[in-house]
């Protein structure tokens, strides 16, 4: 049974986003996802989220976790029966939370791998690094903060940036079973975002050339939030049937 909300705040939240081929980012996606364009690209990336005073709804605050998680994700389109819907597919969440790796997909949703992070930070500059225990999954992440939001092929400023990423906040998660998905919304008082400058960017999932040929991927922005009251809602799992024939 899953929790009917999480309440906590966003100490940081780095998203870090790609330019993307759409046509190499379709492979990448089950159905019934498919992805949203920007000026006729696709839009991925990756979130590093430290989350502070995680609890139920109407829990008091002592009793709430910290942890510092990661997501790669794309933000897609999907049909439903009240017309097209936009959000982010989540092909892998990772987390250096055993909480959050074994009630992830259970009591609340998103499974979770678990990974070792370093996470360097100043008022000035940030930098997040993880591996994943299994060794499938790593990010190396440095930015500075910033005053202005720089040379984006994606978005024309940060407020076209920040709405984009607002409008996309419900996402859905890859499971062990290939015909679901898990649902998650987040909900804030106090949306905002930070523009920064990128000094190093690394990943195993946008760096491998299997993936993502020479030029398909392109690193583009980030933006930073911080200090954000949050609640998560749960979404009923987005559950499939086999996929129509062309």
């Amino acid at each position: 049974m899953l929790l009917p909300g999480i309440h906590g705040q966003i100490e940081r939240r780095l998203l870090v986003n790609y330019r993307v081929d759409p046509e190499v980012i379709a492979r990448v996606l089950p159905h019934p996802f498919r992805p949203q364009l920007v000026g006729g690209a696709a839009v991925a990336g990756i979130c590093l989220i430290r989350l502070g005073q995680m609890r139920p709804r109407h829990a008091p605050r002592w009793v709430g976790l910290r942890s510092e998680n990661a997501a790669h994700r794309v933000a897609v389109e999907w049909d439903t029966a009240n017309g097209p819907q936009t959000g982010v597919y989540i092909p892998r969440r990772d987390s250096d939370s055993w909480a959050n790796v074994v009630l992830g997909g259970r009591v609340y949703p998103g499974e979770h791998h678990r990974a070792r992070f370093r996470v360097d930070e100043t008022d000035e500059a940030i930098r997040v690094a993880y591996t994943s225990l299994d060794g499938a999954a790593w990010v190396d992440v440095s930015v500075n903060i910033s005053d202005e939001f720089g040379d984006s092929r994606l978005f024309g400023g940060i407020e076209e940036a920040s709405a984009f990423f607002e409008t996309g906040s419900v996402g859905y998660s890859a499971t062990r079973r290939p015909d679901r998905f898990d649902g998650l919304g987040l909900k804030t008082s106090a949306w905002k975002v930070e523009p920064t400058s990128v000094t190093h960017a690394r990943s195993s999932f946008f760096d491998d050339a299997g993936i993502f040929p020479a030029g398909t991927a392109e690193l583009d922005d980030a933006l930073i939030m911080r200090k954000m009251p949050v609640l998560w809602e749960p979404l009923s799992s987005l559950r499939l049937q086999a996929e129509p024939a062309a």
